[in-house]
C-alpha cells in the first residue's frame, strides 16, 4: 500500500510542479509539460516492479504512437480559445484529438500497427 501511495504522490507532484512553473513561464512550463516525464515515471515504476522488458519496451512503444494524434490539438487550442473560451475549446480539442486517434489508428493498422 505504501508503493502505491509514493507512485501516486510522485507522480501527482510532478503534475504540480509543472502548473506551478507554467504559471510562472509560459516558455518553461511549455518545455516541462512537453517532456514524456509520466512516461518515464511509469518506465521506471514498471521496472520498480519488476514487470518483463518486453511490456517495458512495449509501453514506450505505444506511447509514442499515442502521441502523435494529440499533436494537433496543442495547435488548435491556442487558435479557439479566445474564439470559444477555455471549456469549448477543452471539449473540442479532446474531440478533436479522439476523431484523430480514430483516423491515424486506421492508416497504422495498413502498415501492421494495431492501437486499438
Amino acid at each position: 500500500m505504501l508503493w502505491i501511495i509514493t507512485k501516486y504522490a510522485a507522480t501527482a507532484a510532478i503534475v504540480v510542479i509543472v502548473s506551478e512553473i507554467a504559471k510562472r513561464s509560459d516558455k518553461l512550463g511549455g518545455l516541462l509539460a512537453a517532456l514524456p516525464l509520466v512516461t518515464l515515471l511509469a518506465l521506471v515504476w514498471l521496472h520498480l516492479e519488476q514487470q518483463p522488458q518486453e511490456r517495458i519496451a512495449n509501453h514506450a512503444w505505444y506511447t509514442f504512437w499515442y502521441v502523435v494524434p494529440t499533436l494537433p490539438m496543442f495547435l488548435v487550442f491556442p487558435l479557439l480559445l479566445p474564439r470559444l473560451g477555455f471549456w469549448p475549446t477543452l471539449l473540442a480539442c479532446a474531440l478533436l484529438t479522439m476523431v484523430c486517434f480514430a483516423l491515424f489508428a486506421l492508416v497504422l493498422k495498413h502498415f501492421g500497427i494495431d492501437l486499438l
